[in-house]
């Protein structure tokens, strides 16, 4: 793998100041029970950069209904317009319930007590996507080097949420592993995000794979908080051979050959953890193609009646 979701991200939120992501859609009336079944679009990143009508087109032939973008940026998504976006997925039977966008200091305006325009027309175009939740996937190193500067963004994510509550949307948060690793006043960054943020403003979008490697157990973290994750990247982990996608000993793997217990996973947090958006991503691919192990990884879900 050439460029890890990690780097990828570390090295959007350096470049971003002017043009980011997200995407929303208004809520569409829906059982507590229902469940949404997706596929992070980083999944399959390089064909969505050479090909994304074909790509998506493949998706579609698979059978999946909803994906996760992860590529916006002058107002496009994937080269697209919101607009034009929202129609090439509605041609192919496609929604895109949430997105990646990392949302930074940046985004807000201290002199106007305020968001930038930029953030402003990020959340306006998750809308006009179609999107239910814009979910921030990072949280620079700046801002998680104090308790204080921390709350502070934390207070932004709120504030974040009270906007998107505005088109019908929901902000939310998404993990990698330092939140597991480092630790302020004595708690682990995880737990200050969860305890900081207003479940009715940001929801959490756990990611079971990306904490394994610094020490997150999905199910510890299940009964420490339940209710707290309306959204789940779906993923299981296999030993790396090389440096793993979180700089560490880990990489994902197709669902259910790693050493994660992802059905016991998927199933206790739709029972009792709040989780009605279970997105598939798989970021390594040992020696298979990317479209290959989504449509394994489909297959695997649907199995387990997702």
């Amino acid at each position: 793998m050439t460029l890890t979701r990690r780097k990828f991200l570390v090295k959007s939120s350096l470049s971003l100041a002017g043009t980011m992501f997200l995407s929303n859609q208004i809520f569409a009336t829906r059982t507590a029970a229902s469940t949404t079944l997706g596929i992070q679009l980083y999944s399959v990143r390089d064909d969505m950069k050479t090909d994304p009508l074909g790509t998506l087109k493949q998706l579609s032939a698979m059978g999946y209904k909803n994906v996760e973008h992860a590529n916006y940026g002058d107002r496009k998504f994937y080269g697209y317009s919101a607009a034009e976006f929202k129609k090439v997925l509605n041609d192919l039977g496609l929604k895109m319930p949430s997105g990646h966008t990392v949302m930074t200091g940046k985004h807000w305006d201290k002199n106007a007590n305020d968001f930038t325009d930029v953030w402003k027309q990020t959340v306006e175009d998750a809308a006009i996507a179609g999107q239910r939740y814009v979910i921030s996937p990072w949280l620079d190193d700046s801002l998680r080097k104090n308790y204080d500067d921390l709350l502070g963004m934390l207070d932004i994510f709120n504030k974040s949420g009270e906007l998107c509550q505005k088109s019908g949307m929901k902000f939310g948060y998404h993990n990698h592993d330092f939140e597991f690793k480092e630790s302020l006043n004595g708690k682990k960054v995880y737990d200050i995000i969860l305890e900081h943020t207003d479940p009715k403003l940001v929801i959490q979008q756990i990611d079971i794979g990306n904490m394994y490697g610094a020490g997150g157990r999905a199910l510890e973290i299940l009964k420490k908080y339940p209710g707290r994750f309306e959204s789940m990247h779906v993923k299981d982990e296999i030993k790396s051979t090389a440096k793993g996608e979180m700089d560490d000993e880990y990489d994902s793997t197709v669902l259910g050959k790693g050493i994660l217990p992802v059905k016991k996973i998927v199933d206790l947090f739709k029972k009792s953890g709040g989780t009605t958006e279970f997105i598939i991503e798989q970021e390594s691919y040992q020696g298979k193609t990317p479209l290959e192990c989504s449509e394994e990884d489909l297959k695997v879900m649907k199995s387990w009646g997702y």
